[in-house]
């Protein structure tokens, strides 16, 4: 039995005992005397009876632990010129004084604070003071648009919001004010207070009586201690997109979040304490909150918060210079931010200018990583690349390849194993268990490891509705796929990106890898579209990459010749156009639902994730031409 086999025997079988003996890593102001309630299924908490401080444990510690000069935040912007660093001892004056600004507006354990920021340093402030007070913060993309963020205001009922004056979006400057204040217009719920950030680029008006500048704010501000919690108690609230079109608020614990985030940072990404960790990522994304703030901080790392884009701030080679300037070991990022390098620059002529010395591996994770990405970013950098899978209700990885405790063999298109604290078991529509290569639902075996959902805010109905009555004793993650021979694990896409073609069912996922691999192919997606013949059949959108010259009707004579030969004719795959892009969420989310509807010519709605609403009319014009997206 390898090293990996025996921690996941281990977690599984002893899960008092493993996550147990990981709580020891983190300082407890009541260390808990029970491990695991599971009293009252599905709703399961971790280390009930511990109270602990997530910001004392993600910066206090650290200074009183000898680590007070080492650098803990690099603000790294190139849309702004700017590269800023913060050490320990600088990050805690900062937190303990903004948490001392709230404090004065009366915010105090328990309250909910709603952060609306773009990637400065100040949003990591924030969501620490918030912690340190044990109040309970949600954060929401920066330039999320106002109704959103009034439907969000309505559910968490914030007491203080903090935002800034603007964000900036590559070459784009965006005023947030405007936005905020059209919200909270709109929302039920009125904020008492709000904090602003002045930015040089935009000077927001303040409301009288309702707004305070931040600087003003800090400058008379007195540092607040930290407040013990219980490990129950919530540290934030994140809202995640619904089928009802409501969002999910999903709430994360402040003790078993403690726990397992830096359990994830060694065991995981294999980094240890000093090493300089980067996520390429958003404050306002699960990944931001799991990877750019808490667990790198919790588990005494230096973390990039980086203001920019993988191409455009100022080319492709953006990733390389940070990962070079600033000695990052571990690059954390999503494949579309790859694709996009892959698109400009194919050959990988930026990465030779630069020193890559001390870096040891990419990893990926937000949407499948597709083969052909994969085989790229590999022969590029000559480093482990490591696909995981996990979602915004577990806040990290249900499955990958852990390489801080054994570096399994890779097979492309798998996220590799279940990750320790995860049983993946595969259901078919009657929750019974599959055997190897037979695809169906994936689950996750009750109960889940620290620091996942334990509920959705004030909705524990809606939690059971969601992600427990379907399977009872199981977590319905929402994803169909597999596991092979070996226990690798194979994501194929939402349940819903399951086609049925003429009774067949058939994985829009599994067609797009077979596209990738199309020399010329920078992304695509494939989605199924109503036929009165087959029930539904698949049509695919492809983006070349940059300098490809091949006309519509000769890529898409070669790509169905490609899923005939992988998939034989019983995929019906006749249709593909070429588009410039495709429309995605601003944490690179390709949105197949949406322009599914276009294809079949039904009414939707824009979704207030999207990057750029004007996109939808390119995709409908190219739908059009192949025939769909009829009214």
């Amino acid at each position: 039995m390898g090293k990996y086999d025996e921690v996941f025997k281990r977690s599984i079988e002893d899960p008092n005992g493993f996550w147990g003996e990981a709580a020891e890593a983190i300082s407890w102001y009541k260390k808990p005397t029970r491990v695991l309630d599971d009293s009252n299924p599905p709703f399961y908490r971790w280390f009930p009876d511990g109270e602990l401080n997530t910001c004392y444990n993600a910066v206090d510690r650290h200074v009183e632990g000898g680590r007070a000069e080492q650098t803990a935040i690099i603000y790294d912007s190139p849309v702004t010129d700017t590269v800023q660093k913060y050490t320990y001892k600088e990050l805690l004056d900062q937190v303990s004084r903004f948490a001392g600004v709230l404090k004065g507006l009366g915010v105090g354990k328990g309250d909910t604070v709603i952060i609306y920021m773009p990637m400065v340093p100040q949003a990591v402030f924030a969501m620490l003071a918030c912690a340190r007070l044990g109040a309970v913060h949600s954060v929401v993309f920066g330039g999320f648009a106002p109704n959103e963020l009034a439907i969000r205001i309505n559910d968490a009922k914030p007491k203080v919001m903090i935002s800034a004056s603007c964000g900036i979006e590559g070459k784009k400057v965006l005023p947030y004010k405007p936005l905020l204040d059209e919200a909270i217009s709109l929302a039920t719920v009125k904020p008492e207070k709000c904090v602003i950030l002045q930015r040089p680029q935009v000077k927001a008006e303040l409301t009288a009586g309702r707004d305070f500048d931040w600087d003003a704010l800090m400058a008379k501000a007195q540092p607040a201690a930290c407040v013990p919690v219980k490990a129950t108690d919530p540290l934030y609230i994140l809202y995640t997109s619904g089928t009802t079109g409501i969002p999910k608020g999903i709430v994360r614990d402040n003790g078993g979040h403690a726990v397992a985030l830096p359990w994830t940072m060694k065991n995981i990404y294999n980094v240890n304490p000093g090493d300089v960790y980067w996520s390429a990522s958003d404050v306002g994304w699960v990944v931001g909150h799991s990877y750019i703030v808490y667990g790198p901080l919790l588990h005494g790392c230096t973390t990039i918060v980086f203001e920019g884009k993988p191409v455009g701030t100022p080319d492709p080679g953006a990733f390389w210079r940070v990962i070079s300037q600033h000695g990052a070991k571990v690059l954390f990022t999503a494949p579309t931010a790859f694709r996009a390098i892959k698109k400009e620059d194919p050959k990988g002529e930026y990465l030779k200018k630069y020193d890559l010395s001390k870096f040891q591996a990419l990893f990926l994770a937000g949407e499948r990583t597709d083969p052909d990405t994969y085989h790229w970013a590999v022969d590029l950098l000559d480093r482990p690349v490591i696909d995981h899978w996990w979602q915004t209700e577990t806040g990290w990885g249900i499955a990958g390849n852990c390489l801080g405790i054994e570096h399994l063999p890779v097979k492309a298109g798998s996220p590799t194993k279940s990750v320790p604290g995860y049983k993946i078991t595969i259901l078919d529509e009657n929750g019974k268990e599959l055997g190897p290569n037979q695809e169906g639902i994936v689950t996750v075996k009750l109960p889940l490891p620290p620091g996942n959902l334990p509920t959705l805010w004030q909705a524990d109905q809606r939690f059971r509705e969601s992600y427990t009555d379907m399977f009872p004793g199981y977590y319905f993650t929402g994803d169909g796929g597999y596991i092979d021979e070996d226990g690798y694990v194979y994501i194929m896409g939402r349940v819903d990106d399951v086609i049925n073609v003429a009774g067949h069912r058939l994985s829009t996922g599994g067609m797009e890898e077979i596209i990738a691999t199309h020399p010329d192919v920078a992304e695509c997606a494939v989605m199924g579209v109503d036929d009165q013949l087959k029930g539904q059949v698949p049509v695919g959108l492809v983006v070349l990459k940059a300098g490809a010259r091949i006309d519509p009707a000769t890529m898409n004579a070669q790509l169905v010749k490609m899923i005939r030969e992988k998939i034989g004719p019983i995929a019906c795959f006749k249709q593909s156009n070429i588009v410039a892009r495709l429309p995605k969420t601003r944490s690179g989310k390709i949105l197949r639902g949406t322009m599914r509807k276009i294809a079949d010519g039904a009414t939707y709605k824009v979704p207030s994730t999207i990057d750029d609403p004007a996109i939808l009319d390119e995709i409908e014009e190219k739908l059009k031409e192949i025939g769909y997206a009829k009214k």
